[in-house]
This record gives C-alpha cells, sequence and structure tokens, in this order.
C-alpha cells in the first residue's frame, strides 16, 4: 500500500460495503447510504486504513465476491474519528493491525463524506474455489492510498 510521508495520520480512510448491500453505491451516491447492522449496533461506522483493507475483506468479506471501498478524506472527518482496539469477540485476534478508525457522526455516511468508491473483486486460482483477495488487492495498490 502506498504510504504518505506525514506521520501525523492516514490521508485516506475506507469503507467496505458487500454488492449484497441495499442499494449499492455505484452509480450516484445518494446523500445518506443505508447502515449495515454493524454500525447499528455499534452505534458508529467502521472503517479501516488501507493497511487495514485486507483484513477486513478477509475476516468480514470472505464469501462475499466483489466489494465496494468507499474512499473518505481523513483529514475532513478527524473530528469525528475515534482511533479505537477492535473487539476481538467480533472476528477474533487482528494481529497488529493496530486502532481502527471509527466515524462517529450520527451514522451518516453519503455523496458529502465519500471522495470516490472502487469495486474490488475477489479473484479465483486453481485450487480456491471460492477464490481470494489477493490480486484484487494487488490491482487496488494504488488506489489504496494511506
Amino acid at each position: 500500500m502506498t504510504r504518505m510521508s506525514d506521520s501525523s495520520g492516514p490521508t485516506y480512510i475506507y469503507k467496505l460495503v458487500p454488492s449484497s448491500a441495499p442499494d449499492p453505491p455505484f452509480d450516484e451516491l445518494p446523500e445518506r447510504l443505508p447502515v449495515s447492522d454493524l454500525d447499528k449496533n455499534s452505534g458508529f461506522i467502521h472503517l479501516s486504513t488501507a493497511r487495514q483493507v485486507p483484513g477486513t475483506l478477509k475476516f468480514f468479506f470472505a464469501d462475499d465476491p466483489k466489494v465496494y471501498v468507499l474512499r473518505l478524506r481523513y483529514d475532513a472527518m478527524i473530528s469525528q474519528i475515534r482511533w479505537e482496539d477492535p473487539k476481538a469477540e467480533v472476528c477474533g485476534p487482528r494481529g497488529d493491525e493496530g486502532m481502527f478508525p471509527h466515524l462517529y457522526n450520527g451514522l451518516n455516511l453519503g455523496r458529502d463524506e465519500i471522495e470516490g468508491v472502487y469495486i474490488i473483486e475477489k479473484t479465483s486460482c486453481e485450487g480456491d474455489s471460492g477464490g481470494n483477495w489477493d490480486e484484487a488487492l494487488k490491482k487496488a495498490d494504488s488506489w489504496l492510498v494511506y
């Protein structure tokens, strides 16, 4: 993943949305996207940095063939972001992925917050009937900017 030189924080943070979500955000972004059950139950929007996206795909989107990756400018949301440890009971230990950005803004995520959308599709490899995210992540490397 591309890394910025300033250590004050990431340039972008990302929200991953399954292609099975109601009204997937592929054409015109609505003012407000539907909220996932996980986000609704948590009371905030779960986000990832570019370095955390691969783990998020593995733990939460293993069965999805395609995911929408929504890119948000971190500096535009910095006052509403809290960096928090992931709860191990949700997906198990997340290794050395560090603290995750969580957006506390009344569960509002739409065209005003989202800078761009990238569609990442799982690729199948020989002997891997379900496919994996590895090749897709290589293709998305220039878009997933820290």
